[in-house]
């Protein structure tokens, strides 16, 4: 790959306004027949429901429409397109047949109101999820209706607490490493749970000598990732578990980066009590645009009884059913029984790579990061030097005495082709560029990344203006970030005429 940014390919994009520039008075994508009922007053009928503001509704012709959503389309960066480098998120390929099996007639129309005797196939996938997920992580039982990761951390603390409670204290605080998620604090405290921070030691890991003077009679749980977010598997997590059982407290494990896991170890058996899945991450179920996600929730039996209603079972005459009769339930946490289209999906990516493809998948995703750490090392600062599983976290100490920071790095590497790795993140590195290239991408497509930030790190040596200029092959180059923040324009409004 060259250096030099004028040599990379490009596309034709079209400038392109909004589409209320395209408007005009009397232009529609749409004939309708004439009314043939009584004109309805909205506003008699709603009163100050009624919207005022449809009068100022684009109108267009339907091919203004096809071909501004169209374009639009173009602009957009997707993992068909290509490598997504971001740390933490897990951005791998979802395999088509998951798609496939999702949109199968019976299960893409199944209504979540419709009988149970007609529903049994949408039934049996979920126990059958469930069934692999609980044999996936090693623990007892599981609920799938959290609708994404931090919904199911926020169930998985209920139900802590809910047990805490039924012992007769719920405690008052919980541990959380600096190298754990951000949604982790907010989890806690949104539990009515004070939050207690917990360094990391030299290594990234817990350190247990802090761990064990913190533990007391007022901790409920402590809150780990593992591996953490710095990609380094918490190599003590048997005595962690164990210092935390001893003193009456549980350990609760964010999930996130269980791609590292899958089949090689199980989180029940190294000490957790309670977790949750991100679908989209491990199980390659879609992941962005703000859903549909799934973040089920595996616990140990002692947390069963509290697991939010209803949950699937096996009735006397073999059909499958819910059960709501739970009297020590935390209650729902999801509308129905979840986001069943992600079930779907999951189920399908696990049937399709069944064990020994699963365990490969996670050899491939920790061999791709590795494969990234060894051929980066050097030319960027690697704060812990530490093994890491899937992911592998450098910072911009040795770019900084040129006036370029991680920010810029990700911004130069948009001209190369790739979407930023995660930026700044996570805070326990100063300047943190957070890098997973999961198990998806081949070896070609690695070193084409790892020429492109070779590329960038010769440049912050003999052209760091380039850089900082950067993006340069982009519609739009750098905004003004502090402005969006501070005055954003979250609302247009037409000119006056």
């Amino acid at each position: 790959m060259s250096g030099d940014f004028k040599k990379a390919a490009t596309h034709l994009s079209q400038n392109e306004g909004l589409i209320f520039e395209k408007s005009s008075p009397g232009k529609k994508a749409y004939k309708l027949p004439p009314l043939d009922v009584p004109e309805v007053d909205a506003r008699q009928l709603l009163g100050d429901a009624a919207r005022e503001d449809l009068g100022h509704m684009p109108e267009v012709s339907e091919i203004e429409i096809i071909r501004h959503f169209t374009r639009l389309s173009t602009w957009n960066y997707a993992v068909d397109h290509g490598m997504y480098p971001l740390g933490s998120c897990t951005m791998k390929y979802n395999a088509r047949v998951n798609e496939y099996a999702a949109r199968i007639p019976g299960l893409a129309e199944a209504h979540p109101y419709q009988p149970t005797r007609i529903s049994q196939g949408a039934l049996r996938i979920i126990q059958m999820l469930s069934e692999q997920l609980i044999e996936i992580t090693g623990m007892d039982a599981i609920t799938l209706q959290p609708a994404a990761g931090a919904h199911g951390e926020l169930t998985g603390i209920l139900l802590v607490r809910a047990y805490l409670e039924s012992q007769g204290n719920p405690r008052k605080k919980i541990l959380v490493p600096d190298s754990a998620h951000g949604t982790n604090p907010a989890t806690a405290a949104t539990c009515g749970y004070a939050v207690e921070n917990l360094k990391s030691n030299a290594a990234g890991m817990v350190d247990i000598a802090s761990l064990e003077a913190q533990v007391n009679e007022d901790v409920a749980a402590l809150m780990l990732t593992n591996p953490n977010t710095l990609g380094v598997f918490e190599q003590e997590i048997d005595k962690i578990a164990e210092l935390l059982h001893a003193k009456g407290a549980l350990l609760y494990m964010d999930g996130a980066n269980m791609n590292a896991l899958v089949g090689k170890v199980r989180p029940g058996d190294f000490g957790a009590d309670v977790m949750h899945l991100n679908l989209h991450k491990t199980f390659s179920t879609p992941h962005g645009g703000g859903g549909p996600g799934s973040g089920p929730v595996a616990c140990k039996k002692i947390l069963e009884p509290f697991l939010p209603t209803p949950v699937v079972i096996t009735k006397p005459d073999g059909t499958l059913g819910f059960d709501y009769d739970r009297p020590h339930s935390i209650g729902r946490v999801r509308m129905f029984y979840g986001n069943f289209g992600m079930f779907v999906r999951a189920l399908a990516y696990i049937m399709a790579n069944g064990p020994e493809g699963l365990r490969q998948t996670t050899e491939d995703a920790v061999l791709n990061a590795n494969y990234v750490r060894q051929h980066l090392h050097g030319l960027y600062e690697l704060p812990f030097d530490t093994p890491t599983m899937h992911e592998v976290v450098f910072s911009d100490k040795l770019q900084t005495n040129k006036g370029i920071r991680t920010g810029d790095i990700a911004k130069r590497l948009i001209d190369y082709g790739f979407h930023p790795y995660t930026v700044s993140f996570p805070l326990v590195v100063p300047g943190a560029l957070m890098i997973e290239p999961t198990e998806s991408e081949s070896k070609e497509e690695l070193d084409l990344f790892i020429d492109a930030m070779k590329q960038i790190a010769a440049e912050v040596e003999t052209t760091p203006e380039v850089i900082t200029e950067a993006p340069h092959r982009t519609r739009l180059s750098r905004l003004d970030e502090t402005a969006a923040a501070r005055k954003p324009v979250l609302r247009w409004k037409p000119s006056a005429k």
